[in-house]
């Protein structure tokens, strides 16, 4: 187990370099300069501006200015934001566990709905039951997200008031000191009466928002892993046994069908723990994609390096976590047969 893990560690070294590099050289090659964008309209000299660019290294070459960025990672370093004056680390950290928070509500939104339906579609193969849930799976993967953002702001928040309509929690009505950064622990732990269902409802809709896309995708693959299962000869012997259909799907079948799926899950939790940038710019949710869009129009080169660099390590991590999970479902897979 530890060779596996250990191998599959330095197959991703290359990965970060390598985009490590592309991050530097794509944010370079965005229009505008980070001083002229803090300058804005107020007047600066031409010595002052010289001294700015000088003070960030923007007056060296790339290739001198991307090694100097190289071992300031290797040095634990991920900069300074040109904007706020913070720590770029001490920004992330402060601002991921909102996107933690949705991501993970996302996830299991997508689990509790995605493997039954998929189970029932595959139980119930080419039923009505089988087409109507394939069919809304297959819509819910095609649709955008911002169309679908602002479709349920719309209806659900604007039209029929049932949920607000942006931020984690009502701060007028309820005001605590963040402990844990999970709005929902946080909001139990300050003991306010409501504080916890206000924050849920915060939650619900960039929860369904953003979970949409792994429930469609959730429910396909469990649909297709399940009956490939079904028509195994341990799940025929079991059920000329005479044992119930609930235990050959619930203990035989399905159990066996997770492999296939357990992948999926951990590839879509990446997928949105990355990809929530949208969602938390509709609905104002302040997690590290929304700090990520602003630096984006501020030009502040080492919060968006750094943030970049710090998602794609969690990435890669959870990546190995689910290699790890993967491995102890199959033995097959670290011993390489």
């Amino acid at each position: 187990m530890f060779r596996f893990l250990l191998k599959r560690a330095a197959l991703t070294l290359p990965t970060f370099a390598a985009l490590m590099l592309i991050t530097f050289m794509m944010i370079r090659m965005v229009p505008g300069d980070p001083i002229e964008v803090r300058r804005g309209e107020r007047g600066i000299s031409p010595e002052r501006l010289a001294e700015l660019r000088h003070e960030m290294g923007l007056d060296q070459p790339w290739l001198k200015q991307f090694w100097d960025y190289v071992v300031q990672i290797l040095h634990g370093d991920f900069g300074t934001s040109i904007v706020s004056h913070e720590k770029v680390l001490t920004e992330f950290l402060t601002l991921f566990p909102a996107t933690l928070e949705l991501t993970l509500a996302a996830m299991i939104f997508a689990i509790v709905l995605g493997v039954p339906a998929g189970v029932f579609a595959a139980v119930r193969r080419g039923s009505f039951y089988d087409q109507a849930l394939m069919g809304a799976a297959l819509t819910g993967y095609s649709m955008p997200i911002f169309w679908w953002g602002l479709l349920l702001i719309m209806l659900v928040s604007g039209f029929w008031g049932l949920t607000p309509v942006s931020g984690r929690v009502d701060l007028i009505a309820f005001y605590y000191e963040p402990v844990t950064g999970f709005a929902l622990i946080d909001s139990l732990l300050s003991g306010q009466d409501g504080a916890f269902l206000d924050a849920l409802h915060h939650l619900a809709l960039p929860t369904i928002v953003l979970g949409t896309v792994p429930l469609a995708v959730v429910a396909r693959m469990t649909r297709s892993s399940m009956l490939e299962v079904l028509e195994e000869d341990y799940v025929r012997t079991a059920r000329a046994k005479g044992l119930s259909p609930y235990r050959v799907i619930g203990l035989h079948a399905l159990r066996n069908a997770l492999i296939p799926v357990v992948t999926t899950i951990g590839l879509q939790t990446t997928t949105l723990l990355s990809g929530a940038v949208l969602t938390e710019t509709i609905f104002s949710w302040p997690g590290v994609g929304k700090w990520l869009i602003e630096s984006i129009f501020r030009r502040d080169y080492p919060a968006l390096q750094g943030g970049i660099m710090l998602i794609a390590g969690m990435v890669i991590l959870f990546n190995l976590l689910i290699d790890m999970l993967y491995s102890l479902i199959n033995p097959r897979i670290r011993h390489g047969r």
